[in-house]
């Protein structure tokens, strides 16, 4: 007899606020306070914020300037991504140990298949339960899950009663509690998008469901209007992805004052190249092309790539690239640079190119030292190995506004 494939059970785990309650949690003074974590200043961005800050208004991506004004009581904090980066793998190992298929979607928050564990999300949700409380009892933070029977339900429902929220979403409930959201909840529906939308009187996700085939697809296309019908039907059909392979690795930083002085442009290149060394060893990785990305004050952009004759994990073959990058192909003239940016695409495992025939001593030398750098960092911090061009002169500042850790796409 056929055996009748397993009924899928979703959870999405969702830290709440993930890193202004680690920041809470380290100084439970803070606590019931606004907290904003980013940089002030008038190119500074909100990372996140505390849920007593979004009562004001106050949401990630937003400008400093806008959350200051909205909330200008607000306690300001830079962030420890070291230390985020540390939780976040606490974390991860919890959620391991529940199921084996999880798909990290960034720092905080990742989706599990539960299908085989869970008989049903009522099982599922118990599961959730359990999971919540663990995390509250070894890391003293807050989740929210969603449980479903896909990825995007899931998501959905994870959102639904934040913070600290547990809700189930199964196909019987979507008219009931998917379609009176508003249609830029539906994945694949940006800005311009909804827009279009909203000005076809599809405001929620419930109006689009109801609209004609041929009126949604005489606004955004066949392909994206059959998309956003079977979302809105409450059907995904992708499957939970544990193995799904970074294509680049990038780290930017956008600074209060443009950068001029070619000196501080270098070391900015060289930081940004040695996060995205650090994090692609972290990862096991190595890539063969790397990116520079510059902007200037009037929002000019250049983006500008070169291919190695060889993979790599190391800052000093990065950072090359990049200078040589930066002093040919970014038409800088009498303008300062507001943002630079370093990546890394064509990722792969460092055994899985054809080795050498002849091994190069010196890159090997530095490969080793710069393992030993990251055990020294892992165990005592980021502050505890730096380069000495990196060290800030006495009474120097930092330049930076508004920095990102290194992204991982």
């Amino acid at each position: 007899m056929p055996v009748a494939p397993l009924a899928r059970v979703i959870l999405h785990l969702d830290m709440d606020a993930f890193y202004a309650a680690v920041e809470v949690r380290e100084a439970p003074s803070l606590a019931g306070r606004p907290l904003i974590i980013g940089h002030r200043g008038r190119r500074g961005v909100v990372s996140t914020c505390s849920y007593e800050a979004r009562r004001f208004g106050v949401r990630s991506a937003m400008p400093s300037v806008t959350a200051e004004r909205l909330c200008p009581q607000a306690t300001w904090l830079p962030g420890r991504m070291e230390l985020y980066v540390e939780v976040s793998g606490a974390i991860r190992r919890i959620l391991d140990r529940v199921s084996p298929v999880v798909e990290p979607l960034s720092i905080d928050e990742a989706f599990l298949d539960l299908s085989g564990i869970a008989a049903d999300l009522a099982a599922g949700a118990g599961i959730a339960r359990a999971l919540k409380a663990e995390i509250r009892a070894s890391q003293r933070l807050t989740a929210s899950c969603g449980i479903a029977p896909n990825k995007f339900l899931a998501k959905v429902a994870s959102d639904l009663e934040k913070p600290d929220g547990l809700v189930q979403l199964p196909l019987s409930a979507v008219e009931a509690r998917l379609w009176p959201l508003p249609v830029g909840r539906l994945w694949g529906v940006g800005p311009k998008t909804e827009a279009r939308l909203v000005g076809a009187g599809l405001r929620t996700i419930g109006d689009l469901a109801a609209a004609a085939d041929s009126a949604l697809t005489a606004r955004v296309g066949y392909e994206l209007a059959a998309h956003l019908k079977a979302l809105a039907r409450g059907e995904d059909d992708r499957p939970v992805e544990p193995d799904r392979a970074a294509k680049s690795i990038s780290e930017e930083r956008t600074y209060g004052d443009d950068l001029r002085d070619p000196d501080a442009i270098d070391r900015a290149l060289l930081e940004r190249a040695e996060g995205v060394a650090r994090e692609l060893r972290r990862q096991g990785l190595v890539g063969r092309t790397v990116h520079l990305k510059v902007r200037t004050g009037d929002f000019t952009t250049w983006t500008r790539a070169q291919t190695l004759a060889a993979p790599t994990d190391l800052a000093e073959e990065i950072v090359r690239a990049a200078r040589r990058l930066f002093a040919e192909r970014i038409p800088l003239g009498t303008h300062g640079a507001r943002l630079l940016g370093v990546g890394v695409s064509g990722l792969g495992s460092p055994a899985a190119g054809q080795g050498s025939l002849f091994p190069d001593d010196a890159a090997e030398k530095a490969r080793r030292l710069a393992r030993a750098a990251d055990a020294v960092r892992e165990r005592f911090g980021e502050q505890a190995v730096q380069r000495a061009r990196l060290l800030r002169r006495q009474g120097e500042r930092d330049e930076g506004e508004a920095s990102s850790p290194p992204s991982v796409d």
